[in-house]
């Protein structure tokens, strides 16, 4: 099973949030769990992009640790890699990427994004100016969906 209950849940209701809305393009990470989610929510209704520039950071060597040691390493892991991983730095250089491209292809378009929460720290470091180290240390708590308004970079 790709999703678990609760993303399957998730999903399905983000399909049902955004029932009566058209985007332009549905963009997700090539990850398997973000691909899943987006197919569950819009599948048959939008074209589903997978871009490899979304994915979570890599954790390497951390990869599936409990998620609260990873907590706890995230404010190391700004401009130092995680081991064998990438630093928050990488994984917002890879988002800065896909802004770019979305302001050349897509400017002025309506789009979705399906990702992860190092998808979320770029968007919200690249186009609320927020810094990165703050992005990524402040208290996250999930929530069904953010709006960004993306003029330039």
């Amino acid at each position: 099973m790709i999703l678990s209950e609760p993303g399957i849940r998730q999903s399905k209701d983000m399909g049902q949030r955004y029932r009566h809305e058209r985007f332009d393009a549905v963009f997700c990470s090539d990850l398997r769990r973000s691909y899943h989610s987006a197919e569950n929510a819009f599948e048959g209704r939008f074209t589903i992009i997978k871009d490899w520039r979304l994915r979570e950071c890599d954790y390497g060597h951390w990869t599936r640790r409990p998620s609260t040691e990873i907590e706890a390493e995230r404010p190391n892991r700004i401009t130092q890699p995680f081991p064998n991983g990438e630093s928050y730095e990488q994984t917002s250089r890879r988002m800065k990427s896909f802004l770019q491209d979305l302001l050349r292809d897509y400017n002025g378009k309506r789009v979705m994004i399906v990702g992860h929460r190092a998808t979320q720290y770029g968007l919200e470091h690249w186009i609320n100016g927020v810094p990165l180290k703050k992005a990524v240390t402040d208290p996250w708590r999930w929530q069904p969906g953010w709006e960004y308004r993306l003029k330039q970079l």
